[in-house]
C-alpha cells in the first residue's frame, strides 16, 4: 500500500524517476506583433462614403455644406476627360518630390551627424530648437522674397518644412539605438564605421522612418499653402479657386486628391518599411 501524507499519497519510484516529458509552450509574443486587415480599412471608407451618400440624399446633411459623393466623382470624370486633372496633379507632385527630397535628405544627413558627433551636437540642436517651433506657412512671403514668386519658393517652404521634423525625428532615432549593441560591436574589433554602418543605422531606421512619415504630411500641407499664392496650377490652386467660387463639389474633389495623396505616401512609406525592416519580424 502506497505511503501517505495528510489525504495525498506519496508517487513510487518508477513515477518519480521517469525521463521529463517535454511540454510544447505557446509563444506568447505574438500580440505584439502588427498583423495585415487589409480590408478593414478600406470597408470603414466605404461605409462612411455610403453613410453621407445616403444622408446627403435623405435630407439628413444639407447639400450647402456637404456635397454628395456621387456628385464628387462626377467631378472627378469632368477633370479626367477635360484633361485638368493631371494638369493640377503633374506640378503639385513635381514640387512635392523636389522640395521633401531636398528637406528630408538634408534631415536625415545632419540629423544622423548630430547624433553621432557631440561637436556638431552642442551647435547645432540650439539652432534646431530655435526654427522648429516657427510657423513655417508664416515664412512664406519671405521665401518669395528671397526665391521669387516661381517655383524656387514653393521648393524652398516645402523644403524647409520637412527638414527640421526630420532632423529631430533622426537624431532622436540615433539616440535611442541601444548602446549595449554599439559596446558589443566594440568588443568584437569592429571599426567606427563598421558599427554606424551595422548597427547604429539599422536601429535608427524606425525611428527615421516614423519621422518621414510625419514630415512628409507636412510637405503636402505646405505644398497646398505654396500653391495658393502665386499659381496657376496645382492642387492648391483648384482647391483655392473652387473655395472662391463655393463650388463644394470641385472643392471635395481637390480635398480627396490631397487624401489620396497622403494615402499613397503612407503607402510608400510602409513598404520602405517592408523592405528595410524585415529583420524586425
Amino acid at each position: 500500500m502506497a505511503e501517505t501524507v495528510g489525504d495525498g499519497p506519496i508517487q513510487g519510484s518508477a513515477q518519480r524517476d521517469g525521463p521529463p516529458q517535454a511540454v510544447e509552450v505557446r509563444f506568447r509574443g505574438g500580440g505584439f506583433a502588427p498583423k495585415s486587415h487589409r480590408w478593414i480599412g478600406f470597408l470603414v471608407f466605404v461605409f462612411l462614403i455610403g453613410l453621407i451618400e445616403w444622408g446627403t440624399g435623405a435630407g439628413w446633411i444639407s447639400s450647402l455644406t456637404l456635397p454628395r459623393p456621387s456628385d464628387v466623382l462626377s467631378t472627378f470624370g469632368e477633370l479626367w476627360e477635360s484633361g485638368m486633372l493631371f494638369k493640377h496633379l503633374v506640378p503639385s507632385l513635381t514640387r512635392l518630390v523636389v522640395g521633401a527630397a531636398i528637406g528630408a535628405g538634408l534631415g536625415i544627413l545632419i540629423g544622423v551627424q548630430i547624433g553621432l558627433f557631440s561637436l556638431i551636437r552642442a551647435g547645432l540642436v540650439p539652432l534646431v530648437a530655435a526654427i522648429f517651433p516657427i510657423p513655417k506657412i508664416a515664412l512664406l512671403p519671405l521665401f518669395v522674397i528671397w526665391f521669387g514668386i516661381d517655383e524656387g519658393s514653393k521648393y524652398a517652404l516645402i523644403a524647409f518644412g520637412t527638414f527640421t521634423p526630420t532632423v529631430v525625428a533622426t537624431y532622436g532615432a540615433v539616440d535611442n539605438v541601444d548602446r549595449t549593441l554599439i559596446r558589443m560591436g566594440q568588443s568584437f574589433g569592429l571599426s567606427w564605421f563598421s558599427i554606424v554602418r551595422k548597427i547604429v543605422l539599422p536601429g535608427a531606421m524606425p525611428g527615421i522612418l516614423s519621422g518621414l512619415r510625419i514630415s512628409l504630411a507636412i510637405a503636402i500641407i505646405l505644398l497646398v499653402a505654396a500653391e495658393m499664392l502665386g499659381a496657376q496650377y496645382g492642387i492648391g490652386a483648384y482647391i483655392l479657386e473652387a473655395g472662391s467660387l463655393y463650388d463644394l463639389e470641385r472643392l471635395f474633389a481637390g480635398v480627396v486628391i490631397l487624401s489620396l495623396l497622403g494615402i499613397l505616401v503612407s503607402a510608400a512609406i510602409g513598404a520602405i518599411e517592408r523592405r528595410l525592416l524585415g529583420w524586425r519580424t
